[in-house]
């Protein structure tokens, strides 16, 4: 049994706390919360052992691994002590908020012969998985260029707000939505090698971001859009698509099916796909879990780690050097953009000059 400790008990900690906890291999023995007021509660009621020092959770407990889902500006220093103990780590997106820091730690894991791996998700939805495979095939021919969007309705007020909305400690719909979907252009086509054309403002926050939108240039010639705003109210949730141009056809993809248009289909084609439109549904792909909460992909990733660390399985999807390249892209568009976010509700007076000026980079 991989004895487990967890660090973080907000949405995402209680989620893996229930996922990690029902794996066949796996068992949370202790975790690891800033509220005392969850911990008594989780303490009283599930009976797990609980810490509010995280330095003592690791001092005192005899662990294999240690699953982070805290505050993203924690997850550098988090990383680096479970490491220093060599310990095996899930941490959650975004890896880091400081890429200096996260070459740091992907030499230190490789140093110390870790297993890691970071919480993009999406990679385990079927029709996610599926594009890549399909694009990666070259069933479009050379990729021209793509589109990646991530729209939801986190910040849709001027006031409130949680940690994430948090410049020193989420850095926005940046790190907390187009770090997802610059994972995924990653993941089914390449990583961007330069962005350009920057657009960072904000609609209600003050502090951070609320949509992003820029260029991104890859290394063979093709091009990008990255589309994101977090102040959609028009979503339900978080909506992330990406759509794929090639010489030989046309890639969208969301959550729910992949959609692929193709001019010819190649003669020695096992893929059972057609010339012209061809729909394939995340339901058809995806394989069944042991434990289903939110969706099949957060369950999917917790039994790709808990098979990693049974392997020492060191290369693994999602590891901290993969994710690092999604951090690096970010670092791209902030390198790329200037000035401070300034609200589109507190600017909106200043007319069309005043939005204009609020074009980063």
């Amino acid at each position: 049994m991989i004895k487990i400790g967890l660090v973080g008990l907000g949405k995402m900690g209680m989620s893996h706390h229930a996922i990690f906890n029902s794996h066949p291999d796996l068992k949370v023995v202790a975790a690891c919360e800033s509220s005392s007021y969850v911990n008594e509660v989780l303490s009283k009621y599930s009976g797990l052992k609980c810490y509010s020092d995280y330095d003592k959770l690791i001092a005192n407990e005899q662990l294999d691994a240690v699953v982070i889902s805290t505050p993203s500006k924690l997850h550098a220093s988090m990383v680096e002590t479970a490491m220093n103990r060599s310990l095996d780590v899930f941490c959650e997106k975004p890896f880091v908020l400081d890429v200096a820091d996260g070459d740091r730690l992907v030499a230190l894991a490789a140093e110390r012969q870790r297993v890691t791996q970071v919480g993009y998700h999406y990679r385990f939805v079927g029709a996610f998985a599926e594009a890549a495979r399909l694009v990666q095939a070259g069933l479009l021919g050379k990729v021209h260029h793509l589109r990646a969007e991530a729209h939801g309705p986190v910040v849709l007020r001027p006031k409130g707000g949680t940690w994430r909305s948090a410049k020193s400690e989420g850095g926005g719909a940046l790190y907390d939505y187009a770090c997802h979907a610059l994972d995924l252009v990653n993941f089914i086509h390449q990583v961007p090698s330069a962005v350009s054309g920057v657009v960072r403002q904000g609609v209600f926050s003050k502090d951070v971001d609320d949509e992003v939108y820029c260029t991104l240039h890859f290394s063979d010639g093709g091009s990008g859009h990255l589309s994101v705003n977090w102040s959609d109210e028009s979503q339900r949730k978080m909506s992330t698509k990406v759509t794929v141009w090639g010489t030989n056809g046309k890639l969208v993809v969301d959550r729910q099916e992949v959609q692929i248009y193709l001019r010819s289909v190649p003669d020695d084609d096992r893929n059972g796909l057609q010339q012209g439109w061809n729909v394939r549904y995340t339901t058809d792909l995806t394989q069944e879990v042991w434990y289903y909460l939110r969706g099949e992909e957060y369950s999917a990733q917790v039994d790709y780690f808990a098979k990693s660390i049974a392997s020492r399985r060191l290369d693994g999807m999602n590891s901290f050097a993969s994710a690092l390249q999604a951090d690096h892209v970010v670092q791209k568009i902030l390198d790329s953009a200037s000035g401070s976010v300034q609200p589109a509700v507190a600017a909106a007076a200043t007319g069309s000059k005043g939005l204009i000026s609020r074009i980063f980079g």
